[in-house]
């Protein structure tokens, strides 16, 4: 039960920026349902919804929110762009454009918990080091489509809430490269790269790049309304680069070896793997098929929701075949890899966690010091 107060608070009428500007539709707009714009709908225009009640919140159209909510191809369905966390909560319950981006990553994360509850249970973590980068690898499928579904489901509350949750978002995302990178090392890297130089700085420089990449991604969300195409380009890249350098040693497996160890059964869950993320990709990049067909696919079906069921099965595909790998080669790999000690997982892990977050918090604190033109004005 909220009021509908919880939604826009202040004083003011009508949604304030943070610059101070009074934010409304269009003059001369008629808009959908019993208010006609926001200062109705925090003031007294609307009794029946100030009123203590089990509605939902009430969702907008794009030319009713800022430009800094706009999705690109999505015309219907926004919530309240200074929505409280009791709101958007609520939103878990109602169809917005947001709901399924959320149930497609929160429900995978109990499933990923689930195995990794399950694989903690059966084995003797503390006697068998060699499941210690599974572990890891699993800890770290679970934490980001949680992140995920955190960030869309709070990311209405301001538009600093807005880029602050994605910026967590971007550092779970990275966090989980280093995790595959960890599991890669371990049980999938081919016979011959093992104990070679490259095998030795493989896992460092997954460090470095999650910390890259954790910033880069971080910075393009400046440039999202002044130069919208170098923030895409920047985003993608920020992931792609890390995701080509924990795959060299499965490409290479996969594409220039036969034998030596490197087709086993768990070969093709790795190509299977890398054509979802490839397909995954796509979605995210080419906003298809909501660009072709705008306010067709505002709530089932637009491109993120594709992807986010595109990478939950490219980390179910890769989970699978680092098990398999895990368990085929490790006679093997126990007779001829130098395996992973505990301080050089940790301290990977430690290591990633600690920069990510200080690129979080740097960026984070800019907001604040960015004067509200400068960051969320189109230029002309």
């Amino acid at each position: 039960m909220v009021r509908i107060n919880e939604m826009g608070q202040g004083n003011s009428p009508g949604l304030v920026q943070s610059g101070g500007a009074s934010w409304a539709p269009a003059a001369g707009q008629r808009h959908p349902g019993p208010c006609q714009n926001f200062e109705q709908v925090t003031e007294s225009g609307c009794h029946s919804l100030k009123m203590l009640s089990l509605k939902l919140p009430r969702l907008f159209r794009i030319d009713q929110v800022p430009q800094v909510f706009h999705e690109q191809g999505i015309l219907f369905g926004y919530r309240h762009p200074q929505s409280s966390a009791t709101a958007c909560v609520l939103s878990l319950f109602q169809m917005t454009n947001e709901t399924l981006n959320i149930w497609t990553h929160l429900l995978p994360f109990w499933f990923f918990t689930w195995r990794f509850v399950t694989a903690l249970y059966v084995t003797d973590i503390w006697n068998d080091s060699y499941s210690w980068p599974l572990f890891v690898y699993m800890g770290t499928s679970c934490v980001y489509p949680l992140a995920s579904s955190c960030a869309h489901t709070f990311n209405s509350m301001s538009k600093n809430a807005r880029h602050i949750c994605y910026f967590l978002d971007y550092g779970a995302v990275n966090l989980f490269s280093l995790g595959s990178a960890i599991a890669y090392s371990a049980y999938s890297i081919p016979n011959v790269m093992v104990n070679t130089t490259f095998h030795d700085y493989y896992v460092p420089l997954a460090v470095l790049n999650t910390i890259i990449s954790t910033g880069l991604s971080c910075y393009s969300r400046f440039l999202e309304i002044q130069k919208p195409g170098l923030c895409k380009m920047l985003r993608v890249l920020a992931f792609a680069y890390p995701y080509t350098w924990d795959s060299l040693p499965i490409f290479y497996r996969l594409f220039l070896l036969s034998g030596d160890g490197a087709q086993n059964e768990a070969a093709l869950y790795h190509q299977k793997h890398t054509a979802m993320t490839l397909l995954a990709s796509f979605f995210y990049s080419a906003h298809l098929p909501e660009r072709l067909a705008p306010g067709r696919f505002d709530y089932i079906g637009h491109s993120h929701q594709l992807f986010h069921v595109c990478v939950i099965l490219a980390t179910h595909l890769q989970m699978e075949a680092i098990v398999l790998d895990k368990t085929l080669r490790r006679e093997w790999l126990l007779a001829n890899s130098r395996p992973l000690s505990f301080p050089q997982i940790a301290g990977a892990v430690l290591l990633c966690l600690i920069f990510s977050l200080s690129n979080i918090i740097y960026f984070s604190a800019a907001l604040y010091r960015i004067p509200e033109p400068e960051l969320h004005k189109k230029e002309t």
